[in-house]
Order: structure tokens, then sequence, then C-alpha cells
């Protein structure tokens, strides 16, 4: 994740000050039952995203780990592999964890842990360590109590990683519920609550009247939207958001998704979100697929809202069917169940074989490996996937650069830039070297937002930042496979590539530019 970042002289001086607290704290060999303050851990992830431009748990030592599980729910995410197994990469989407070798590898790791955490608690079963199976991927999510489990696993060849699962900075999640608690909506244009009704939009500035009796965001014109309807509508192609979910009380993305010039489509609603995990056990109610936040309605809407008789606002790809899958809370995956939902909902994307793209506008500062595994199965199965390259709340403004995942070679990152030059991203959205493609999501006038659907009712809202951005761009790749319905993923993503606005020429902060619909689809 690197960013052009401006005061690089300030930079210069964390740096130094955060090398100096490596040597005298990092480097030590404590004991590894000593625990670490969330400040010292969180000094340590932003000090290896200064130097690295990521952070990966690989990172951290031993003792960083046993001191992330205390400050959470002592979680630990663990991937396994069969001995002799080099690049598991290439191998994932091709495994499955119930023949002999991979489920005795798994029972094996599963005993190490018993008998390490036996040694603090005789009465450890498997029951009350696991709290959610995994179907897909060779991956184990156990609670985790004895500090010398972690050593175990983290020196065995048979397992690929070890890491807390719901760990991150915890700075960084104080300053999140502040910027994006729904009192203070307008902090953030990424996270729950702002997603209303937009009072006062006005016809040709804020929105074209198209036929039937739609509205068209004012942003599309930049992109060639209109002019790539002519030829394609998104028909036949299924797009899975992951995301917070779906609202029920949104007709438009219900009992009035076919309706105008939307017609013979579907929309489904699933949950992947599981239930909270209390020493070791899932408790609590059953999620389901209702977005309480409203972030998922929105990037649902951008993409695929029916062009439609009720005066709403008009998806780019108003003929493709969707799924929607409510993975998490909010935008940020910043707890053990939240990673998890998004990891399931990666791998039930990917053995969709009606689901060609998957987007997800959501995210995190730390890298998490059960999620990446999840990513990598899913474009091994050949899925399309774009993710958001991240909007800034207070701790990472001016500093982050792309986010995880949308940070992974697997993965197309999407953001977003102003209307004046297109080189400038938005207020709050992230860029860098990762970036693949930007959307114009931001009026430099007057800051407007891009149209979708609110939470409920006709009038529509104004979504930004990097999450629209990504939305809309899954809603263009709908439109060009559905131009091109033999294509291969590869195929649809050079034609993607071959027609936005600075190619061939890649540039290092925003990549190949601005998509181009109309293009695309000729």
């Amino acid at each position: 994740m690197k960013k052009i970042i401006c005061f690089s002289f300030i930079i210069y001086i964390v740096l130094f000050i955060s090398s100096c607290q490596k040597s005298n704290l990092f480097d030590v060999d404590l004991q590894s039952n000593t625990i670490l303050t969330t400040t010292e851990l969180d000094a340590f992830i932003k000090q290896q995203i200064f130097i690295h431009h990521q952070f990966e748990w690989k990172m951290a030592t031993d003792q960083m780990i046993w001191s992330a599980l205390q400050h959470t729910d002592h979680i630990l995410s663990v991937g396994y592999t069969k001995d002799g197994v080099v690049n598991i990469d290439h191998l994932l989407p091709s495994i499955n964890i119930a023949e002999k070798e991979w489920k005795q590898t798994k029972d094996l790791v599963i005993s190490m842990v018993l008998t390490s955490e036996k040694k603090l608690d005789e009465s450890v079963t498997i029951k009350n360590i696991i709290p959610w199976d995994e179907q897909v991927l060779p991956v184990i999510d156990i609670l985790v109590k004895n500090p010398e489990t972690i050593k175990l696993l983290r020196s065995s060849k048979y397992v690929r990683y070890a890491e807390p699962l719901g760990y991150e900075p915890q700075e960084a999640q104080l300053e999140f519920q502040k910027d994006n608690h729904p009192k203070n909506a307008t902090a953030s244009s990424s996270g729950c609550g702002s997603n209303t009704a937009t009072l006062g939009l006005v016809q040709n500035v804020d929105y074209s009247l198209i036929t039937p009796s739609s509205k068209q965001s004012w942003n599309y014109l930049y992109h060639n939207i209109p002019k790539a309807w002519s030829k394609t509508t998104g028909a036949g192609v299924k797009v899975f958001f992951i995301d917070t979910g779906c609202e029920f009380d949104q007709e438009n993305l219900g009992s009035a998704f076919n309706q105008g010039n939307s017609t013979g489509r579907t929309i489904e609603k699933m949950v992947t979100l599981p239930q909270s995990a209390f020493l070791g056990i899932a408790t609590g109610p059953i999620e389901t697929a209702d977005d309480g936040c409203g972030h998922g309605t929105a990037m649902a809407g951008t993409c695929g809202a029916p062009r439609g008789t009720d005066g709403n606002a008009c998806g780019v790809a108003y003929n493709c069917n969707l799924v929607t899958c409510r993975a998490a809370e909010d935008v940020y995956l910043d707890d053990s169940r939240e990673a998890k939902g998004a990891a399931d909902a990666f791998t039930n994307a990917a053995n969709r074989t009606d689901v060609k793209i998957i987007s997800m506008s959501m995210g995190r500062i730390t890298s998490s490996s059960q999620i990446k595994d999840a990513i990598v199965y899913a474009y091994g199965k050949g899925k399309l996937i774009f993710c958001a390259a991240g909007t800034s709340f207070s701790w990472t403004s001016g500093w982050a650069g792309v986010i995880f995942p949308a940070s992974l070679l697997q993965v197309n990152a999407v953001t977003g830039v102003r209307d004046n030059s297109f080189i400038t991203t938005c207020t709050d959205c992230h860029d860098g070297t990762e970036t693949d493609f930007t959307i114009v999501m931001e009026r430099y006038m007057d800051y407007r937002k891009p149209l979708t659907l609110a939470m409920s009712g006709d009038i529509p809202s104004t979504i930004g930042g990097s999450s629209i951005s990504t939305a809309t761009a899954a809603g263009i790749a709908a439109l060009v496979w559905s131009r091109f319905p033999t294509y291969s993923r590869d195929q649809i993503l050079n034609k993607l590539i071959q027609t936005s606005a600075n190619y061939p020429t890649r540039n290092s902060r925003l990549g190949w530019g601005n998509l181009n619909a109309d293009a695309a689809t000729n």
C-alpha cells in the first residue's frame, strides 16, 4: 500500500522515533505471556505500514500475536497445509478439505492445539475452542488461551499462518466509531447512517431525467455510461455484493426490482456474518440479511437499481442480477466475525457458477490471511473482483495508501476522483501503486456525490468515497460482460484496461484511470 505523502519530513521523524522504539521494545526477548499494550502494538503496525506499505502478521513476534489475542476475543486464525505443499495459492481453488490427507492434517493441528491448551485447562474440548466451522478453506478459527500454543503452531510445518483474526489498531477503531457514528454521519462518506434521502437535488445539475421516469446520476456522463446503454444494460450478468446487506424496506431492491426498463432479472439477499463467539462458542442472535447500516443498500443501488417509473436513481447496469450479502456490521472489518463473514462471502460467491463479478467496498488496515485465502480461491474460480482502495477516517487520513484487501494482486482496486482534473482524488479517497481504476464521484465546486438508492422511499441519496466508485466499476464491468457474454474474466478485464483513460501508460497513483463504458462495449 503506497501513498504519495506530501509531508515526508514529518514521516522521516516518525520513522526515526519508531525505529528507536523498535530497538528497545519490539526486539527485546520478553516472556511470551507478557502482554504488550494496544498503544505498543498499534505503534508497531503503523511503523510497518510506513516502511513496507502494508502490515502482515508474519511481521510480528509470537509475543505480539499473543498480546493481540488478549485485547480481542482470543480467536486465532490458523491456516494449515499438507506436508510437502509449496505453492498453496495455486492449489487453493482445487483443494477439498474433506479429502483424507487434508482432514488428517486438520485433525493433527487441532490435536496440537488441544494438547497445548489442556496444560492450562484440562476441561478444554474441541467444541469449546472452535466457534465456527470451515467448509471450504484449509483454515481453522480457534480459541487460544495458552501463549505456548502460538509458538507451537508458528513453528509447525503444517501451519501456514497463525494470526489474530479480529485485531485492528485500537486507536483506529475508536476514531472510526467517532467518525461514523450516525449522529456525525457527515464526517465520513464511507460509514453507516448517512444513506438517507438527499433533499433539494436539481434536475440537469445533479441528475438527468430519463425514460420511463428515472434519475441518471450526474457522474455517468464522465464514463460514457448512457452511450453504452444503447448496446447493453447488464442483462444476464450476476454481481455479488459483499457488504452490510440490503435494506428490506427499499422496494427498488425488492418488490419493485423489476419495473420500467428493468425486467426479467433476480435479486437474492443472504448473510454470511456469523453469530458472535463467546469462549469459543457461537452465541447471540442469528444474523439476517437486512442492512442495519445503509452502506450495502447504497452499493447495490449504484450498480443495479432499476431504470424505473418511480423517479428513483437508476443503476449503472440496470438489468443485471444481484446478490447482496451481509458479511459485516459496517465497512471496517475490525472484529473476528466480520473477517470470517467476509471470507465466507468470497468462497460462497466463488462456488456459484452464475456469479461473474464480486464487489466489496469494505476493508481493514491490517492484512487477514484468511480473507486473502478466500480471495485467491475466488480468483482461481474465474471471478472478476473489485475492492475499494479506501476512504479515510481520522486515524488513516493523509498517510494510508490502498487498504487491504484492495491491495492484493487478485483484486482490482478502485478509487474516486474529482470532476475538474481526474487526477485529484476525492476528499477522503486513498490511492497508490495498487490502484487499478478511477471513477469520477465528487464535484469540485460543491462536493456533490453520485446518486444512489436511500434506505427507503423514492428520493435518492448521495454517497461518495472509494466505496461508490467500486460499485460503479462493478456495474460498468457488468455492462461489458453482458455485451460479450462468452468472454473470460481476463478478456473482460483487458477490455476495461485498454479503453481506460490512462492506457497504455499506467499512472503510479491512479492506475489505468477513468473507466469508459462506451469504448469498452464496442
